[in-house]
């Protein structure tokens, strides 16, 4: 071979290699969310994929995948090829409390994923009917330790029962928890009297409190939210280091390449900036929050620990 057609072989072979040499992401993205269709989360995962493709100019596919408590959706997430072609809507279920509540979730939120950013918060609220005499907080504090656990708290999910056992610990404040079957029932029972109080999402609860059905006694962020404007947190009324909240985070099947971990973050961290996002989440119930990176790997981390021994110290045994 003479040295002319060397080099254009070399040439041709380096423009067909360039021409495999894909920049992420050259394809659709598959986006699993371990929750049914309608669902809270699904409606937000929904939204932000449409979002977050309009950021990488790709294609974002939602594979709806329930069951478990979003235990199978999460295991074939975690199972999935670390290729930046599959990523899962986590949230304080999937990563973190199920870890304790079933005996074999299938996955280890820590060892088999990478968080690529946070979505937001779903903040708590307390809640009584409008003419009951407590008004805040402190006045339901001492209520409670007048009348040890003859003060009666409806409650629907363990996202309500935990943000109740952590208001039990920190407060000291002894009040009964009453199981119901969803949100709906529980605010039918406390506007009709039956039960005193009930602490559920905001997302659950605003239109009732914008109604006037019900009034809001502190909500269950660190910081008062956005998702109801003038109204305190537990924290903010005295009772120091209270915080519980849900959380909505995008993650990766552990292994993900650095570029495709950088251009997923970018992109996370560009859509949530835009004002317009932000709006529409508030409007879904999530506070958004912009967390990427070693702070994001620390928030999950002590998010599984919290979550851990609440259920732990509440007796709660995995199934």
């Amino acid at each position: 071979m003479t040295l002319f057609k060397s080099l254009t072989f070399l040439i041709f072979a380096a423009s067909a290699l360039a021409g495999h040499a894909q920049v992420y992401p050259s394809r659709p993205i598959k986006l699993i969310v371990p929750y049914a269709v309608g669902q809270g989360t699904d409606i937000a995962a929904r939204y932000l994929g449409d979002e977050l493709g309009k950021s990488l100019k790709q294609t974002i596919v939602v594979d709806n995948r329930p069951g478990a408590g979003g235990n199978i959706g999460t295991q074939i997430a975690a199972k999935s090829a670390p290729d930046g072609y599959t990523l899962i809507i986590g949230t304080n279920a999937t990563h973190a409390a199920n870890s304790f509540l079933y005996t074999n979730p299938g996955f280890d939120p820590q060892t088999d994923f990478e968080p690529i950013g946070m979505v937001g918060i779903l903040p708590l609220v307390y809640v009584t009917a409008p003419n009951n005499t407590i008004n805040n907080i402190s006045d339901l504090v001492r209520a409670s330790r007048v009348k040890p656990d003859a003060l009666n708290v409806a409650i629907s999910t363990t996202t309500c029962r935990m943000a109740h056992e952590l208001f039990k610990q920190r407060a000291e404040a002894p009040m009964f928890p009453v199981d119901f079957k969803g949100s709906a029932q529980a605010l039918t029972a406390v506007i009709g009297g039956q039960v005193e109080y009930m602490v559920d999402t905001i997302t659950s609860l605003r239109t009732a409190v914008l109604n006037g059905q019900v009034k809001a006694l502190g909500v269950t962020s660190a910081k008062s939210s956005r998702l109801l404007p003038g109204v305190k947190s537990i924290a903010e009324q005295g009772i120091a280091g209270y915080e519980l909240v849900g959380w909505t985070v995008l993650f990766a099947p552990k292994g993900l390449p650095p570029d495709a971990a950088r251009t997923l973050t970018a992109a996370v961290a560009a859509t949530l900036g835009r004002p317009d996002v932000q709006e529409k989440l508030l409007q879904l119930g999530i506070d958004p929050v912009a967390i990427t990176g070693e702070q994001l790997k620390a928030f999950t981390a002590s998010e599984k620990e919290k979550w851990g021994r609440l259920i732990q110290g509440a007796g709660l045994k995995p199934g």
